[in-house]
C-alpha cells in the first residue's frame, strides 16, 4: 500500500471514528417556551398559535401553549404559570386576563428565572422584557373615528366591553370616549361590561338596544363581543338604525360585514402577536436582549363593507401565514 492510499485509509478510519463518537453524543437540549393565552377556543388565539408555532419551529424551540376554558379565569391562568414553572419552562408568552391579579405569578415566575414576554394584554410586573400587541388607545380611537367619519349628525353611542381587570379593553374604552369628547357631537348613551362569551353579550347587548332606543351607534371591544352584539343587532332587526364597530376577525361578523349587522371592524394582527411573542423568548434565551424594544405595536386597520375584498383587508382577516 503506497503512501497516499495509507493516508486516504487513515482519514476514512479517522472520519468513521467522529461519526462513531457523535452518533453517541445526546443533541443539544430545546429551549422550552410556554404560551399561556385568555382562551383556546376563539380565531384570534388560533391565529395566535399559528404564529406561535411557526416561530417555535423556526428556531427550534419547544413550544407548549395553555389556557384556561374562559377569558375570566385569571386564577386558572396563574396555575398553568405556577405549574409551567414547575416543569422547567425557561420563557413565559403571556396575555394577562387581570392586569393586577396576574402580576405575582408573573413575578413568582421570574424569580425563578423564567424570561416573561406579554404579548395582546399587559400586566402589571416589571419583570416584563417586550410587549408585543396593539397600542389599544389608538384602535379605540380608530374604532370611534370610523363611527364619526361614518355617521352623520348626533351620535348615541353603546358601549360593550368585557373584563374590567383586562388592561386591553380598558385602553381601548379610553380612546373611544377621548374621541367621542373632541369631537362635540357624540354622548355615550349607556356602557355594559359582558362577559367574554357571544350568546351573554347578545343577550346584554339585546337588553342594551332595547332599554335606549336612542342608540344609533354601538362599539364592541373584542371578537366574542362583537360577535354578539352583531347577532344582537341582527335579531332586532336594527341594521339599518346602529352602526356597529367590532374589534377582530370572525366568520360570525365579516359575514355580518356583508349583511348589515356589522358596519365596521377593528383588526389585529394576532398571527404576528403569536409569531413575535415566540422569537422575542428565543432572542431572550439566547443572549439577545438587547435587540428587544420595550413594546411592538403591531399591525391594526379598518376593514368596511367597502373595503372588505381589497386585498390589504383579506390579508388583515385571514392572517395566519
Amino acid at each position: 500500500m503506497g503512501r497516499t492510499e495509507r493516508a486516504a485509509v487513515g482519514l476514512a478510519a479517522g472520519l468513521l471514528l467522529l461519526s462513531a463518537c457523535g452518533a453517541n453524543t445526546p443533541p443539544a437540549p430545546l429551549h422550552s417556551v410556554t404560551l399561556v393565552a385568555k382562551s383556546t377556543q376563539t380565531e384570534f388565539w388560533l391565529s395566535v398559535f399559528a404564529g406561535a408555532e411557526a416561530a417555535a419551529a423556526e428556531y427550534n424551540l419547544e413550544l407548549t401553549t395553555v389556557g384556561p376554558e374562559t377569558e375570566e379565569d385569571y386564577e386558572t391562568q396563574n396555575e398553568m404559570i405556577a405549574r409551567a414553572v414547575e416543569a422547567g419552562t425557561e420563557a413565559l408568552v403571556f396575555s394577562a386576563i387581570d392586569f393586577e391579579k396576574n402580576a405575582p405569578a408573573v413575578d413568582a415566575a421570574a424569580q425563578a428565572g423564567v424570561r416573561i414576554v406579554s404579548i395582546d394584554s399587559g400586566v402589571d410586573s416589571s419583570q416584563v422584557s417586550t410587549y408585543i400587541g396593539t397600542d389599544n388607545y389608538a384602535a379605540g380611537q380608530m374604532a370611534a373615528q370610523a363611527a364619526l367619519e361614518q355617521v352623520e349628525g348626533p351620535l348615541s353611542v353603546g358601549l360593550v366591553n368585557y373584563d374590567e381587570g383586562t388592561a386591553n379593553g380598558q385602553e381601548r374604552e379610553r380612546g373611544v370616549l377621548d374621541a367621542l369628547t373632541r369631537c362635540g357631537r357624540a354622548s355615550v348613551a349607556a356602557e355594559i361590561t359582558t362577559l367574554v362569551d357571544a350568546g351573554q353579550a347578545r343577550e346584554d347587548t339585546a337588553a342594551l338596544l332595547a332599554g335606549h332606543p336612542d342608540i344609533n351607534v354601538l362599539v364592541a371591544f373584542n371578537e366574542p363581543t362583537s360577535v354578539g352584539a352583531a347577532q344582537a343587532v341582527e335579531e332586532l332587526g336594527l341594521e339599518e338604525q346602529v352602526f356597529l364597530v367590532g374589534f377582530d376577525s370572525n366568520v360570525a361578523t365579516i359575514e355580518g360585514l356583508q349583511t348589515g349587522s356589522v358596519d365596521a371592524l377593528v383588526v389585529q394582527n394576532p398571527y404576528a402577536m403569536g409569531y413575535l411573542g415566540v422569537e422575542s423568548a428565543y432572542r431572550l434565551l439566547t443572549g439577545q436582549a438587547e435587540e428587544l424594544a420595550p413594546m411592538v405595536d403591531t399591525s391594526t386597520q379598518i376593514v368596511y363593507r367597502s373595503n372588505l375584498f381589497s386585498l390589504d383587508s383579506q390579508k388583515a382577516l385571514f392572517a395566519f401565514g
